[in-house]
């Protein structure tokens, strides 16, 4: 069976980093593992011209990019999506790369798919005291995997967490949620 874990923060070493390090170390004895930070890919932002809606296919220059990344998703029996808080929600680039996954959403017809059977996890970690900011973050992650018909099974929010020397204090709790993926 396959994992994609995604590092959903702009930020390639940070916390977000170091928690998909943790996460891709306690899977990879159970699963292929395929890590992937969304700030390695360049896209632009959705123009909303809705015509994917009557095509399934994005009409932009750059919808390729998009596609190599649904590939990872349509590979993947689990899904792993990590993010920080960014104001209260997940990063821009994150958002930026579910706008342009509207060909696959399910909201209109056609729409294009990934394979079925697939099974969703969030993790989410801010910097702050306060667990209603993980679960605005998981709520997008888990609203963006209903969409593709990726089934949400669990889901870890981590308060408290700014710098990736904040992981290790947590990492028990990582490794415990992973044990049950």
């Amino acid at each position: 069976m396959n994992a994609l874990i995604i590092n959903c923060s702009p930020v390639r070493t940070g916390a977000t980093a170091e928690i998909v390090k943790i996460v891709t170390e306690q899977l990879s004895s159970k699963y292929s593992v395929q890590c992937i930070c969304i700030d390695d890919y360049e896209f632009m932002f959705c123009k909303g011209c809705r015509s994917c809606h009557n095509t399934a296919k994005c009409v932009m220059g750059d919808a390729g990019v998009i596609r190599d990344i649904m590939s990872e998703y349509d590979k993947a029996d689990i899904i792993v999506s990590v993010s920080p808080s960014y104001w209260a929600d997940i990063p821009g680039q994150f958002k930026a790369f579910i706008d342009r996954c509207t060909p696959w959403c399910n909201t209109h017809q056609p729409h294009a798919t990934i394979s079925s059977g697939k099974k969703g996890y969030a993790i989410a970690l801010r910097t702050g005291p306060n667990m209603p900011e993980c679960e605005r973050i998981i709520g997008s992650i888990e609203h963006f995997y209903g969409h593709l018909e990726i089934e949400c099974i669990s889901h870890l929010g981590l308060t408290s967490v700014e710098y990736k020397e904040d992981v290790g204090a947590r990492k028990q709790e990582i490794m415990d949620f992973c044990s049950n993926i």
